[in-house]
């Protein structure tokens, strides 16, 4: 469960920018730089790292925190090339005046600006 203070966003959709308070919450808490992980990497992950450097974040992918199902019996990928693909094209994403990362869990350092 959340800490004091810590706000929880429910969403409908795979952005969780999309029709929610969350950019609300982050502007009131001063943020400019996220750090996403999560589950369904081709789905709400995907969704969400684009919507938010789509907005002027700086979007750092944790490279061993997201995941995704197995759909290969629908002709996707197997799980685990989802994951690696994804890590592997947003290290590449630019755009002006953001940043766009990957690291590993064991890098994340939420005490450096």
């Amino acid at each position: 469960s959340p800490a004091d203070g810590e706000s929880i966003i429910e969403k409908t959709h795979g952005n969780t920018f999309e029709d929610t308070d969350f950019e609300e919450v982050l502007a009131g808490k001063d943020v400019g730089h996220l750090v996403v992980t999560g589950a369904q990497s081709d789905a709400c992950v995907r969704s969400t790292i684009h919507g938010g450097f789509a907005r002027g974040y700086d979007v750092t992918l944790v490279t061993d925190a997201h995941t995704t199902e197995d759909l290969t019996e629908w002709g996707a990928p197997p799980p685990e090339q989802v994951v690696s693909h994804t890590n592997l094209y947003w290290q590449f994403e630019s755009g002006p005046g953001r940043q766009a990362r990957v690291q590993e869990s064991s890098e994340v350092d939420f005490t450096k600006p």
